[in-house]
């Protein structure tokens, strides 16, 4: 056991979970540009989606592409 090593409390992602993480951010970031609208957008649920869109993306692919389609209609919609 290494004793200087941070206990993380919470769930790890695995590589492919946190790629999808990566990607939700990065595409809510280049679409809303404001850091809280971007926070305020992943983590609230969205109606259209019936879950919390960061859920959705770490969850699947599929989950992925429905929450980078949501982001592109919120981008628009904000311009």
């Amino acid at each position: 056991m290494n004793m200087f090593r941070k206990n993380r409390g919470g769930p790890v992602l695995s590589r492919d979970e946190g790629a999808r993480q990566g990607r939700a951010v990065r595409a809510a970031q280049a679409a809303l540009g404001d850091v809280e609208a971007v926070r305020a957008f992943l983590n609230c649920h969205h109606p259209a989606l019936d879950a919390r869109p960061i859920d959705l993306a770490v969850a699947s692919e599929d989950g992925l592409a429905r929450v980078e389609a949501a982001i592109a209609a919120a981008g628009k919609a904000a311009a």
